[in-house]
């Protein structure tokens, strides 16, 4: 369990310190008071500062798995959360029969999902530099492998017709896609056009 000893002139001064120091929030810790103040005689002489001990109760991976795991129950979905982190990121994924609707058309529920947990982790941890990559039946590799077949097919069309072709509106996730898929592909450019949340990708010859 992490942990910090701080000191201040209050118990709340001093928690408030530890909190800021392990960079989570009051929800998430344990104090333990260490030493009260004393002001000593005549406010100045003798006086002893706090000092107490603050525990973070959920490490980030801890905190996600349960919040994840509590989310599933209040929407009545039955479903196991699986979670593994490494250097840049945290990953979670949702298995379950009744998960469809947590991916929504074209995996925008997922992709709003996936921003609300890290906004919500990044409040919880203030010192978190990992993103939450969020996965619900392996979708994001199966729409990948769809995604890149589709540009190949396109770009198999462009370099026949010898014209551009606009793709649907897609998440900056997919458009990436798109761009990597045929980054190297001979004779072709891509480029995004338009507004969020109509930006499409754009295949041309180049």
């Amino acid at each position: 369990m992490i942990e910090y000893e701080a000191s201040g002139k209050t118990v709340e001064e001093a928690t408030a310190l530890a909190l800021e120091e392990l960079g989570i929030r009051s929800d998430n810790a344990s104090v333990e008071i260490l030493e009260a103040p004393n002001q000593g005689i005549l406010s100045i002489l003798g006086s002893k500062s706090a000092r107490v001990k603050v525990k973070m109760q959920y490490e980030p991976v801890e905190y996600l798995a349960n919040y994840l795991e509590k989310l599933m129950e209040k929407m009545n979905v039955q479903a196991n959360v699986e979670i593994k982190e490494d250097n840049d990121k945290i990953e979670a994924e949702i298995f379950g029969d009744d998960v469809g609707a947590l991916i929504g058309r074209r995996g925008k529920s997922l992709s709003d999902l996936q921003y609300l947990i890290n906004v919500i982790m990044r409040r919880q941890f203030s010192k978190l530099n990992k993103m939450v990559v969020l996965d619900i039946e392996n979708y994001r590799s199966r729409r990948e492998k769809t995604l890149t077949q589709l540009a190949k097919s396109v770009a198999k069309k462009v370099t026949l017709e010898g014209e551009e072709q606009a793709l649907e509106p897609m998440t900056p996730q997919e458009r990436r896609i798109i761009h990597l898929a045929l980054h190297d592909h001979p004779g072709i450019k891509t480029y995004s056009d338009g507004e969020e949340p109509y930006r499409k990708v754009v295949v041309a010859p180049s």
